[in-house]
């Protein structure tokens, strides 16, 4: 059966999806909040420049930025809904409230070099992934089950004019790892947290809408490579191995700080081609060295104790009347890594349009995870249309493979039972998506996924001769910076 974990939680990153309106700067300490009914506030509303709904938050940002700190509001709204396959049709909402608090020591009180890092989540809605698609590739990055909770709480302290930095505290690795720049246009989750990870660690990993305690060390020490590495609790809510839904008290706020259960040790090396000086854009004039492109490759290993798929404690198929019904464990647990995003059309270096393709690959041991190799791959052109400089549309595909050695528990249990019943193979989905601009500070952004063979091809609970049908998804997102 597919994991729960899968179901009922995640980016995307937000991962990634929400990481682009989290960067947008503050505004300057010396503007003047604006009442809401000053004829100027909604003159200015939709101006290119206005990067939030309000921009000093009524004198609430000026005051913080006495003190180097910088407040970030976003809410995230949504709407999907299943119209064609799953187990019913439906459509839901959910949404997603982010707020994050980050302070400058060096503004702050003279400390050069820190960050101090706090932010909250308050999710809300339904989940339409486990209401009625029953999918291994959750359709939207922020489903999740409802609550409000601490997301990171993390300090970083940079070295050698930030040629090395280390962050300490409660993180989502999401954030920093596996990510890729051109993916997280896309609302499916995989296009953020990938479906290794989701399905083969504990509880889907430490990463949105959880986190977990560890240490990261990164060096760029100069030129186009950057090395990142890092030690985490691999199971931020610690509890059993696909539980991340039924969470209570602690584990439920965020506020458990699990260390209880393996190590989740990480590194990476990004390779950066063709990229533009630091705050800079290419320039007509400057020599042509090609478009910029990043390339990353990594590894995990997760200490932890790890269930076979199909062998119990005494070598039986778990699927067998005479089996413990206790898996076999493995010590350990790993995955392989690549991740390549590059421009690939840019008809002007000092124009809008450009278009960027990704792709992202990576593998498990079959034996002790749901998921053996997992996929996704797209394409997004920014500036489509002339006059629409800011908005991205994008395709996407995303493939994941059930392990041989699950499918053949899936043998076994037709074998020992004599009911006909599918066997897993693989999952794939598709998606187009459109991100319109209103304002800086609002985007729309209608999508469409449909997806194949749902649970790598689970049987219909309304009707277990059959598989789940083919899934379409149609639905729209609107994401506000305050």
């Amino acid at each position: 059966m597919t994991s729960p974990s899968v179901h009922r939680r995640r980016l995307r990153r937000a991962a990634l999806l929400a990481a682009p309106a989290l960067a947008v700067a503050a505004p300057s300490s010396a503007q003047t909040p604006a009442p809401a009914t000053d004829p100027g506030f909604l003159t200015g509303l939709f101006s290119p420049s206005r990067n939030n709904l309000f921009p000093d938050l009524f004198g609430i940002r000026t005051v913080l930025g006495n003190y180097g700190i910088t407040l970030n509001l976003q809410e995230v709204s949504e709407v999907l809904g299943n119209v064609s396959g799953g187990t019913r049709r439906t459509f839901d909402y959910d949404g997603l409230t982010t707020a994050t608090l980050t302070l400058d020591t060096q503004k702050a009180f003279g400390w050069e070099g820190g960050t101090f890092n706090v932010s909250a989540l308050q999710l809300h809605g339904r989940n339409l992934s486990s209401d009625s698609l029953q999918s291994l590739q959750t359709a939207s990055g922020i489903e999740s089950s409802r609550a409000t909770r601490l997301w990171e709480l993390w300090y970083q302290q940079s070295f050698l004019q930030g040629k090395v930095d280390i962050k300490l505290g409660q993180q989502s690795i999401d954030q920093e790892f596996m990510a890729s720049q051109y993916s997280a246009l896309f609302l499916n989750t995989m296009m953020g947290w990938p479906m290794i990870p989701s399905a083969d660690l504990y509880a889907g990993g430490p990463a949105y809408p959880l986190s977990s305690p560890g240490i990261r060390f990164r060096t760029q020490p100069g030129g186009p490579v950057t090395f990142l590495a890092g030690v985490f609790d691999d199971n931020p809510p610690g509890g059993p191995f696909d539980d991340d839904s039924q969470l209570r008290g602690a584990e439920k706020s965020g506020t458990k700080f699990n260390l209880n259960t393996g190590a989740l040790v990480i590194a990476e090396i990004q390779y950066a081609v063709n990229q533009p000086a630091l705050g800079q854009m290419a320039t007509a004039d400057e020599p042509k060295g090609g478009l910029p492109g990043t390339y990353k490759l990594g590894i995990w290993y997760d200490t932890a104790s790890f269930a076979d798929q199909r062998i119990d404690n005494t070598g039986l198929s778990l699927a067998d009347p005479a089996s413990t019904g206790t898996p076999r464990a493995h010590r350990g647990n790993y995955s392989l890594y690549a991740v390549a995003d590059q421009m690939v059309w840019q008809p002007d270096p000092q124009g809008p349009t450009s278009m960027g393709v990704f792709a992202r690959v990576m593998g498990a041991p079959s034996d002790r995870n749901l998921i053996s190799f997992s996929a996704d791959a797209g394409v997004s052109l920014k500036g489509p249309f002339a006059g629409r400089d800011n908005d991205t549309v994008g395709l996407g595909y995303g493939f994941a493979q059930v392990s041989n050695v699950a499918a053949a528990l899936d043998r076994d249990t037709v074998a020992f039972s004599g009911t006909p019943s599918p066997v897993r193979s693989s999952e794939s989905f598709v998606e187009l998506t459109y991100q319109y601009q209103v304002a800086p500070w609002w985007q729309v952004q209608p999508d469409i996924q449909y997806t194949f063979l749902p649970g790598g091809g689970i049987a219909d609970p309304n009707n277990p001769g059959k598989r789940i049908g083919n899934e379409l998804v149609l639905g729209a997102r609107t994401t506000i910076t305050f």
